[in-house]
């Protein structure tokens, strides 16, 4: 990446809300994003829901040109909504990054990418990526989108199609 890109990251769990969990996932994923060249302007935590996801979701994206990763709340839990409610943050989804990091995910036979849930899509400028709330699983995520991610940013600012 030549152009440093700004970046925000929501952590999404209950238990990090509560300070019963520490948030490693959200630090592992800050730490790969500033080795990959992001500048990462914001960092969150949030409870787990529907509503809560959204609303930090529209907030953090309000007047950003940028990536956005969310990590946890992706699986099969009763409180896992990140999926819901960054579907209705997002203005248009994309579907195949959400499928390279279920890919990535299933590398070494350990098809843990088939129980994710998570999405992707566009706010105004804003790339919105959900990632497993595991430290490994976070930084994998990102790992498996970072190669178009500057593309990706760069077409949502206006710029044209290679």
């Amino acid at each position: 990446m030549t152009e440093t890109f700004p970046a925000k990251v929501l952590t999404v769990s209950d238990g990090v809300v509560e300070g019963v969990r520490e948030d490693k996932s959200g630090a592992a994923l800050v730490e790969a994003l500033v080795a990959a060249g992001f500048d990462v302007v914001d960092r969150r935590v949030v409870a787990d829901g529907v509503q809560s996801v959204r609303d930090a979701l529209v907030d953090l994206c309000d007047d950003f040109a940028g990536l956005v990763m969310t990590t946890g709340g992706t699986g099969f839990g009763p409180r896992d909504l990140t999926p819901e409610g960054t579907r209705a943050a997002i203005e248009r989804e994309a579907p195949g990054l959400a499928e390279a990091i279920r890919h990535a995910s299933n590398a070494g036979g350990r098809n843990f990418g088939l129980l994710s849930r998570a999405v992707a899509g566009t706010r105004g400028q804003a790339l919105i990526v959900n990632a497993p709330g595991s430290s490994g699983g976070a930084v994998e995520a990102f790992a498996a989108v970072a190669p178009v991610v500057a593309h990706a940013l760069d077409l949502l600012r206006g710029g044209r199609p290679h």
